[in-house]
Formats: structure tokens, C-alpha cells, sequence
């Protein structure tokens, strides 16, 4: 069973950066989609991106050309990076991991962006 451990998440102003970082242990994880979802207060729990075996990526219209995601086989972690923040990208952001049919989460990490 996969274990998902984010980090990253922090306080930033309108207009910054942050990378989140997931690492994954007790997986084969080249063998996993990986992505990043988020969840803000109220909300339902959406994706932001994901990536594929293969590194075909996959992203939310409403981050496509600020965040990006990828991966680090030889690591075991998924990065997203986020770029040019606004404050509607304030969530709960949860790392992701998909393998044939199962989804595995990680305990999240707050992303707050002041304005």
C-alpha cells in the first residue's frame, strides 16, 4: 500500500510561487499516475494536474499555464509547481497516487494565498 507524505504548503502573496513536494514510499511508484487535488473550505475535492507513467500531464483549466507538474522516478516523488498564485488557489492541496483502480491519498498540506 502506497504512503503519500506532502510538503510545501505554506503562506504566500498574491502573484508568488511555491513548490509542493510528495513523496512516495512502499510503492513501485514508476508504475503509478500520480496528481495533486485540492480542496478548499466548502468545496468539493478537485484535481489541479496529474501525470502519467509516461509523463503525459494533465492540468485544470484554471491552473493551465501557472503550474506544473512533474515527477522523479529515481526519487519517488511528484512536484507541482505553482506559479503567479491567486487567492482562489487557497485549498488543502492532497497528493494522488492511481494504480490499477486504486487510489491512494496523502494528508494534505495548506496552500494559503493573502491578497
Amino acid at each position: 500500500q502506497a504512503q503519500l507524505v506532502e510538503s510545501g504548503g505554506g503562506l504566500v502573496q498574491v502573484g508568488g510561487s511555491l513548490r509542493l513536494s510528495c513523496a512516495a514510499s512502499k510503492t513501485r511508484f514508476s508504475s503509478y499516475t500520480m496528481g495533486w487535488y485540492r480542496q478548499a473550505p466548502g468545496k468539493q475535492r478537485d484535481l489541479v494536474a496529474h501525470i502519467t507513467t509516461l509523463g503525459i500531464t494533465n492540468y485544470a483549466d484554471s491552473v493551465k499555464g501557472r503550474f506544473a507538474i512533474s515527477r522523479d522516478n529515481a526519487r519517488n516523488t511528484v512536484y507541482l509547481q505553482m506559479n503567479n498564485l491567486k487567492p482562489e488557489d487557497t485549498a488543502v492541496y492532497y497528493c494522488n497516487a492511481q494504480y490499477m483502480g486504486t487510489n491512494y491519498w496523502g494528508q494534505g498540506t495548506q496552500v494559503t494565498v493573502s491578497s
